[in-house]
């Protein structure tokens, strides 16, 4: 859970999101921390074994964060898992970079604005 919660608020740093509470993750059956822009939380983890791995893709802004968010997260733990670029096999404007938390869930940050 350290080592998740550290990486996350690293990673998402670039989004503008912070450590939103610290509290029992009622419902959960466990602790949880919360991360979303000041006042709100749009992203919660909890500890315990992970049932599964997954793919959590967080939308940004402009590609600048998307480079930020690749850097944050391989600064926090995170292992590369696609450095960012386009991705034009989704479309013409996807640019899309991932990391692997220290779960092993695929982390993606993606634009999907054309550069400018």
């Amino acid at each position: 859970m350290a080592a998740s919660t550290r990486f996350y608020e690293a990673a998402l740093a670039p989004f503008g999101v912070e450590m939103a509470e610290v509290e029992g993750a009622v419902g959960f059956g466990g602790v949880g921390v919360g991360f979303g822009p000041p006042g709100s939380v749009d992203f919660f983890i909890t500890e315990g074994e992970p049932a599964a791995t997954m793919h959590i893709a967080f939308a940004a802004p402009n590609r600048e964060t998307v480079d930020a968010f690749h850097a944050a997260a391989l600064a926090a733990g995170g292992r590369d898992n696609g450095a960012p670029g386009l991705r034009p096999r989704y479309h013409a404007d996807y640019y899309g970079g991932y990391v692997l938390d220290p779960d092993g869930h695929n982390v993606e940050a993606v634009c999907h604005r054309p550069e400018g």
